[in-house]
């Protein structure tokens, strides 16, 4: 559902930035009638999450925060270079902060976030980590090649068929950790059942 919700504000911001003639904007506004879509549908998003969990966690209000404020340079200073280049800056700052933990701090911040959630060996914790450093460092790349090579019609197609990668991502995610989820259900329920007449 949570992957859902981070979907819908850019299918919003592709539709206004595909529609965008239906409401009386030329084709060099559309990016800037798109940006203020997105905004709002990410606040909405937030809102919504922190009604499911009654809070939020740190990647989620540095998410909204940064399309605040990138969405917003990018509205005041009529520049869509900055709200085409967030998702870089984002997935880059994600990518160091965890390859700094891991490596630099001995820490593994998914582990520290998710931990709580899944019981899992630290050593898939540990590839789970590297993996999203991976994943995070390819999403930053992508998005910075389409932004300064591709036209701007084609990164917002990147950006509504490039979803294609995260969804992927954590299914491959959900079948690595899935087996070591199974093996700690059955440990947990072979006493009791030894015990059962």
């Amino acid at each position: 559902m949570k992957t859902l919700l981070d979907f819908i504000p850019i299918a919003l911001f592709f539709a206004a930035y595909k529609l965008h003639d239906l409401f009386g904007v030329g084709k060099d506004e559309a990016i800037y009638f798109a940006t203020p879509v997105l905004m709002a549908a990410t606040v909405a998003q937030m809102a919504v999450l922190y009604w499911i969990d009654k809070k939020l966690s740190t990647l989620q209000k540095i998410t909204l925060g940064m399309i605040l404020v990138f969405g917003g340079i990018t509205l005041a200073l009529h520049d869509k270079r900055f709200i085409m280049w967030k998702p870089t800056v984002l997935y880059a700052g994600m990518s160091i902060a965890l390859a700094v933990a891991v490596w630099g701090m001995r820490h593994n911040f998914l582990k520290a976030m998710l931990g709580s959630q899944l019981d899992l060996p630290d050593q898939v914790w540990h590839k789970l980590n590297i993996a999203w450093i991976g994943y995070t460092a390819f999403m930053a790349v992508s998005n910075a090649y389409v932004a300064t090579y591709y036209s701007e019609d084609a990164w917002a197609n990147f950006k509504i068929w490039g979803y294609a990668f995260p969804i992927v991502f954590l299914i491959c995610q959900g079948l690595y950790i899935s087996p070591h989820i199974k093996a700690d259900v059955e440990e947990d329920e072979t006493p009791s059942d030894q015990a059962k007449p």
